[in-house]
């Protein structure tokens, strides 16, 4: 008898589960996704859109698309799930599933910080990066500010790339002279949980552009009149052109479903991604996975693509009746993107003791082209 795996979240996690399912399993087991939106959206590369090097149709791909697969493709809202008995409530009506991976993602609140929305760009939606790419175009003189809201948040070197892209733009239309650019956030440094060499490599590749690091600045709220950021440790901020990262949350429907643990995010064996409901799993940014250091996985896509791949193996092992022996090892990797055509990157052993062990390359252009070749391979490999 055919089995229903169920997959909730048509981001880089539930893209790339369902797809390897329907690879692994034979069609008479049925492999379910179900999303909200009607595009996916390759996040990374907003970045580039902010600076008008792309545009929003060359970064996202029909979900629609996942059907010609062999995926059923559920478009609507997460209403209600019940891990216990593996149900989903989507759009009024209950489903039932044998195996259900939730990789619905962190959910942005930037209406969280009062004030936040109202003043400034989100760096993180696709409406948020087409406004800043026109404010950007147009902005001459006066004080960017490049804001992280709370911790954790997903992609932690994008704020840090947002701000030496805009630092290059700026050089690139001859306004730098007359620009300053400053970056808020409450992390002790750039990227703490890569450890303290990556963090300094991070940070002295901002500072070498004239660009202002300000750590443990934690905002309370933001004065959209009078274009003033509050710190919690009393400090103010003016700004002209305001990009924040916002705060990041489980969406409530998880928070529901008694699936979040004490960190607020969904807890998992950090070697298989099980929850504690059998045949549920959980992947990608929803995620809380302790580290060592007591800090936690970085939110980032490719560890959401090694959740996925470990999952839809063990998965397809366990209806096909073998043993499931895949395991995420903590292995990762990111792209730093620092302007001038160049990037860096950083891979190592997030789960390595005591402390993550991660290798920081020089920024270089082949690099960057090596980030350029990954989205096409990402969007061509899924869509």
């Amino acid at each position: 008898m055919g089995k229903t795996v169920m997959v909730l979240g048509g981001g880089i996690g539930g893209v790339a589960t369902a797809t390897r399912l329907r690879r692994l399993l034979p069609r008479e087991h049925r492999v379910v996704l179900v999303e909200r939106e009607a595009d996916h959206l390759f996040q990374a590369s907003l970045l580039w859109l902010m600076l008008g090097w792309r545009t929003p149709d060359q970064i996202r791909r029909p979900v629609a698309r996942l059907a010609r697969r062999g995926i059923e493709v559920v478009r609507g809202s997460v209403e209600r799930i019940d891990p216990a008995r593996r149900t989903v409530v989507v759009n009024g009506k209950e489903q039932t599933a044998d195996f259900l991976v939730i990789a619905l993602g962190a959910e942005l609140a930037p209406e969280a910080i009062p004030g936040l929305a109202q003043a400034g760009h989100n760096l993180y939606s696709l409406a948020g990066a087409q406004a800043l790419s026109t404010a950007r175009a147009k902005f001459q003189r006066g004080h960017i500010v490049l804001l992280v809201s709370a911790m954790p948040f997903k992609c932690p070197a994008a704020p840090y790339e947002a701000a030496m892209l805009l630092e290059y733009d700026c050089r690139q239309r001859g306004v730098r002279a007359a620009v300053s650019i400053d970056v808020y956030t409450p992390e002790p440094g750039p990227m703490p949980v890569a450890g303290p060499e990556a963090s300094k490599q991070v940070r002295q590749m901002v500072e070498s552009k004239g660009i202002v690091y300000h750590p443990e600045h934690a905002v309370t709220q933001v004065d959209a009149g009078k274009r003033v950021i509050h710190f919690a440790n009393g400090a103010t901020a003016g700004f002209d052109l305001l990009v924040y990262v916002p705060l990041h949350r489980a969406p409530q429907v998880v928070k529901d479903a008694g699936l979040t643990g004490p960190s607020g995010w969904v807890s998992v064996d950090r070697s298989t991604l099980a929850t504690n409901f059998p045949g549920v799993y959980a992947i990608g940014d929803i995620t809380g996975i302790p580290l060592a250091i007591g800090k936690p996985l970085p939110k980032a896509g490719v560890f959401t693509n090694g959740h996925a791949e470990v999952v839809a193996s063990n998965i397809a092992a366990e209806i096909r009746g073998e043993r499931a022996e895949s395991h995420f090892a903590g292995q990762g990797a990111c792209f730093v993107e620092t302007g001038d055509g160049r990037a860096g990157y950083g891979s190592g052993n997030f789960y390595a003791e005591p402390a993550p062990q991660m290798r920081l390359r020089p920024p270089g252009r082949l690099l960057h082209l090596a980030k350029v070749l990954y989205e096409k391979y990402w969007l061509y490999r899924w869509f």
